[in-house]
């Protein structure tokens, strides 16, 4: 089999069936395919919703919330093609977005991934892949270049990347089983990241395929009232990722870095109308101290806590 779609699903239903249409819309009917769902134990009715659309979908339906790390890995091993489609759920597929990141990885027997384009509903471009981080990007941040010199989702070219989102990922399976799958510590955000870099470690290439497009919800950004853990969440799995790939020295290094410029935002913001500078104040301080706070994962342990009690 060539191809395994690999969707990851948090209690967002709607998103879930907007996701699984456009999956049907846009597959090109000559690739032999499988369609694999993860349902994170949503408890929002996703999993019967799947059933309900009477397809050859394979569920997974988890009974205790896990990270997404954890889920891509284990719809990675579960999958049976030889290419496999990470999508999140607040994805939407546009035509031909499939054929060009098959093609990419066609074409480059190094690349392990390709990623897709990530849109706004209105078509306007999302950033989507970086230089990998380290101290001089952290520096290139500090400097408010980071839109000129670490961004790299830019121009009309395929071209190689340090990481991408695997919000619309194409990943070739034997590559991520050669370096272990995705580390479920990264419970979420900068998982992509670390996987993307010990796949460049392992002497892989990492690609962005702009004619590959996705619509991108983005679901977690737009979620005001999880803002604070996903700051928490953000910052401490960039320090992971920091300590993990350059040290505690490097680390220390880039939490200052990182938290100058918030601080500067912070300072702009109190004189700016539809800024917070609070908001700001809550980025330096846990880009300074990434393990206080409590974040998604503390989240995600409470509501398995309630379901535990439920039942």
């Amino acid at each position: 089999m060539l191809l395994s779609y690999c969707v990851v699903n948090t209690g967002k239903r709607e998103l879930l069936m907007a996701c699984l249409d456009a999956l049907e819309r846009t597959a090109p009917p000559a690739v032999e395919r499988e369609v694999l769902v993860l349902d994170n134990a949503s408890g929002d009715g996703s999993a019967e919703a799947v059933e309900a659309l009477g397809r050859d979908i394979r569920l997974i339906a988890l009974e205790r919330r896990t990270g997404k790390a954890e889920n891509d890995s284990t719809l990675l091993k579960e999958a049976r093609g030889r290419y496999c489609l990470l999508l999140n759920e607040d994805a939407e597929l546009e035509e031909g977005a499939v054929e060009a990141l098959i093609e990419a990885l066609e074409s480059d027997p190094k690349a392990a991934s390709a990623a897709a384009q990530l849109t706004n509903p209105d078509g306007s471009r999302q950033a989507c892949a970086w230089r990998l981080p380290g101290i001089g990007t952290a520096l290139i941040g500090s400097l408010f270049l980071h839109r000129w010199l670490t961004l790299e989702s830019r121009g009309d070219q395929t071209r190689e990347v340090g990481w991408t989102q695997s919000s619309a990922m194409l990943v070739r399976r034997n590559a991520a089983e050669q370096v272990g799958w995705l580390d479920p510590d990264f419970f979420v955000y900068s998982d992509e990241t670390d996987f993307c870099k010990r796949l460049h470690d392992a002497g892989w290439r990492i690609l962005w395929v702009p004619k590959a497009r996705a619509i991108h919800h983005d679901q977690l950004a737009s979620d005001a009232a999880g803002a604070t853990r996903r700051i928490v969440e953000f910052h401490r799995n960039r320090d992971r990722y920091m300590r993990k790939h350059h040290g505690r020295l490097a680390a220390w290094a880039v939490r200052w870095l990182t938290a100058w410029p918030y601080l500067l935002r912070a300072l702009a913001a109190v004189f700016l109308p539809g800024h917070d500078p609070r908001r700001y104040l809550l980025h330096a301080r846990q880009a300074v101290r990434p393990w206080q706070g409590e974040g998604i994962r503390e989240a995600a342990e409470e509501y398995n806590r309630r379901a535990t009690f439920a039942t």
